[in-house]
This record gives C-alpha cells, sequence and structure tokens, in this order.
C-alpha cells in the first residue's frame, strides 16, 4: 500500500512544529530554538533541515492575507533522483517514501556525486557541505515510523490544525477532491496529482498554487520518463560511436603505414 500526505494549506498556521518534530525525530541540530529572535524569517531547508515552513502574503489591498505552506520531498512515485543516481541509493518503497536503499538508514551507497540535487524538479536534496565526510539529505517520509506499526510521520502527528493527514494514497486523493468540490474556497487543483507523474505529498489550496512558490504549468510525465527515452538509444550510439572510431583508427593506420613507406623507399612510380 502507498501511502502519502494531504496538506491543506488553509488550516495551516505557520507554527512550525513540524519542523520541530522533524529534527526530533531525525535527531537533527535544532536551529529553530535558536532563531526566536527572527521568528519572521523561517528556516530554509537545508542538509540539517528537511522540512520548512514557507511564508506567503496574497492578495491585494484588504484582501490580503498570509498563507503558510510546509514543504519537504515530495516523495514522487517516480523518482528523478532514483533514476539519475549512478549508484542506485535512492529507491521508492512500496510504502511511498523515497529513501537512501535499507540499510538501517545508512548511506553505505552516495558518493556524493549531487547528480540527484540537479535532476529534483523540486529542488530538495542537500549535500552536507561543512562535513568531512558529506552526503546528501532530504526527508525520509519517517520510513522508520511507517513501518512500524503504519505510524504517522512525525511532521503530522506534531500538527495542532490538522493541516496535514496522512494515509493511503488514493484515499487521500479522494478526500482532497471531495473538500475542493464542497467547498468554493478552493482552488480547482490538486498539486501533486499528476505533476510529474505524481508525488506522494499532495497540496490544495484557497490561492492559486504559482502565489504560494509552487512551479505550475510543469510536465505531467515524469522526468525519469524523458530520461529513458535518451538512455534507450544508448546502445545504437556506444556501437555506432565505436564503428566510428574503429574506422577512423583504420584510415590514420593506412595513412601512417604509406606516410613510413614514403619515408623509407621513396615516391612510388606510378607506372
Amino acid at each position: 500500500m502507498s501511502n502519502g500526505v494531504l496538506v491543506d494549506v488553509t488550516k495551516c498556521i505557520g507554527c512550525r512544529s513540524c519542523v520541530t518534530a522533524c529534527k526530533s525525530w531525525n535527531d537533527l541540530p535544532d536551529r529553530v530554538a535558536q532563531n526566536t529572535e527572527n521568528w519572521d524569517v523561517p528556516l530554509q531547508m537545508d542538509s540539517d533541515t528537511w522540512t520548512q515552513v514557507n511564508y506567503n502574503l496574497v492578495g491585494q489591498g484588504t484582501q490580503r492575507k498570509w498563507r503558510f505552506v510546509k514543504r519537504q520531498c515530495m516523495h514522487c512515485e517516480e523518482p528523478a533522483c532514483e533514476s539519475a543516481c549512478f549508484t542506485h541509493s535512492f529507491v521508492k518503497t512500496k510504502e511511498g517514501a523515497v529513501i537512501y536503499k535499507p540499510t538501517d538508514l545508512n548511506q553505505d551507497y552516495c558518493v556524493g556525486c549531487r547528480y540527484c540535487m540537479i535532476a529534483c524538479p523540486f529542488d530538495i536534496p542537500k549535500f552536507q557541505y561543512e562535513e568531512r565526510f558529506p552526503y546528501v539529505q532530504k526527508c525520509r517520509f519517517c520510513y522508520d515510523r511507517m513501518t512500524d506499526g503504519n505510524k504517522r510521520p512525525a511532521c503530522v502527528s506534531a500538527c495542532p490544525t490538522g493541516a496535514l493527514k496522512y494515509g493511503e494514497k488514493e484515499a487521500l486523493l479522494a478526500e482532497g477532491w471531495k473538500r475542493i468540490n464542497g467547498n468554493a474556497q478552493y482552488v480547482k487543483h490538486v498539486y501533486g496529482e499528476k505533476e510529474y507523474g505524481g508525488t506522494s505529498w499532495m497540496y490544495i489550496s484557497d490561492v492559486p498554487f504559482d502565489q504560494l512558490g509552487f512551479k505550475v504549468n510543469v510536465t505531467e510525465r515524469s522526468i525519469p520518463s524523458y530520461t529513458w527515452q535518451v538512455l534507450k538509444w544508448t546502445p545504437y550510439i556506444f556501437v555506432g560511436w565505436g564503428a566510428l572510431l574503429t574506422a577512423m583508427r583504420l584510415y590514420t593506420k593506412g595513412k601512417s603505414v604509406a606516410h613510413d613507406e614514403h619515408e623509407m623507399y621513396g615516391p612510388v612510380d606510378p607506372k
């Protein structure tokens, strides 16, 4: 069963309990407590911050209002990070999480090439630049909790307003559309249903998603589906390139032999 999270932007109050819960459960440095003097400047996502809450002031005049959006790895159905990783460090689990290969959740396979960072359409994976032996880090969807009695992710459990709902993805998608169709305030769109082939984290909102910092008008095809369109030609390119190099080698070798014979015997009499 593939699980997901439905995020209702209209219910988020920007308290950042999800950020603190994420750091606590994953033993990440808690700079939230150190940021109390600049509470209106949320932490940005990095190798030690796997979830963030963005503040957005939308609308005009008397219609202006705040909207807060939790962001983290979207856990794509067909992850670009998995496709780009030549060591196959990332995997998409049947439960819905995109994680490092399940070897007690360590990163033995990662070599720090950062191809996953380039491939991700949501700009999520972050590199441990300050570490001596760095890895790429990102939200793991609390996979350890997910596989321990299907417990909710730490961020979901910490949300005081019910803005985050965890469950089976198809049921959440149906719930999202039920809310949208039952309330005219919502935008007629579930973000993550089709974007880049679909994601495990899905959003509904009363504000257009482009005003909340989401990438809109994007492809509904997964990133790997594009790369495979190119990679499928690799064997033919390899064979063709090999044949071309072989032909060039034979040609230059023939020219070299002719030059050596000319140097040794002089010009050949055409008669």
